[in-house]
């Protein structure tokens, strides 16, 4: 392995440039954008979520708006970036707060599971589900879309594997329990855009639970 060249003694190294004034009202711009637009896949779903309805929620103006996005798949595609950035951050959060060192064995697996579970009936869950229906008869969304997921889908399974810790990491069934609970979750997540129910008492939670107690031998 290479090492990096060192600065001559006494040189100090270059300091980061601070964005411009103008580059920092485009960043926070087009935050403004990505962000409305999200919230208007979550709210009024894939056919509402029209360049008009997230320009007004923005508060910019239509040449502003086309100035970033050119077109409505463009600043879809932009926002499913977006969107999957935010949902690594949650994660990644959730992760770091169950790793405390003090909930092991079967409580630190009842904990997991449910927060595997929850993080299905968070509100950016379904503005992907909003994304991932257009994909089906959109192409050029379809297309941006599956690089986004399958790396999104990387790290979510390394955040998960934090929220389970090491030792049940190890056990030589993990990834096979993990793999059955994500995909399991899921899809039982996917009939509460219709049935509206407290996700907490849903009986495939303790089923959950008690497999993968059965599988990691906790």
């Amino acid at each position: 392995m290479v090492s990096s060249p060192e600065a001559p003694a006494g040189t100090a190294a270059p300091a980061e440039t601070a964005p411009t004034r103008r580059e920092q009202r485009t960043i926070t711009s087009q935050r403004r954008i990505l962000e409305a637009a999200v919230d208007c896949l979550i709210e009024h779903g894939f056919a509402g979520a029209t360049t008009s309805v997230i320009q007004a929620r923005a508060g910019v103006s239509r040449g502003r708006l086309l100035h970033h996005f050119p077109s409505r798949e463009d600043l879809l595609v932009a926002a499913a970036r977006h969107l999957a950035a935010e949902r690594v951050a949650a994660t990644t959060a959730r992760a770091v707060a169950e790793i405390d060192g003090h909930v092991t064995g079967s409580t630190r697996v009842t904990n997991v599971v449910e927060m595997m579970w929850m993080s299905f009936h968070e509100p950016h869950f379904w503005a992907a589900v909003e994304l991932w229906t257009a994909s089906r008869t959109n192409e050029w969304i379809a297309g941006a879309l599956l690089p986004v997921e399958r790396h999104l889908g990387g790290v979510i399974r390394t955040s998960i594997d934090r929220m389970w810790g090491p030792e049940l990491v190890g056990h030589p069934r993990y990834a096979q329990l993990r793999e059955i609970l994500f995909t399991s979750m899921r899809g039982v997540a996917l009939a509460y855009a219709f049935d509206h129910r407290d996700p907490r008492r849903d009986p495939h939670l303790p089923q959950w639970t008690d497999t993968a107690l059965v599988l990691l031998e906790v």
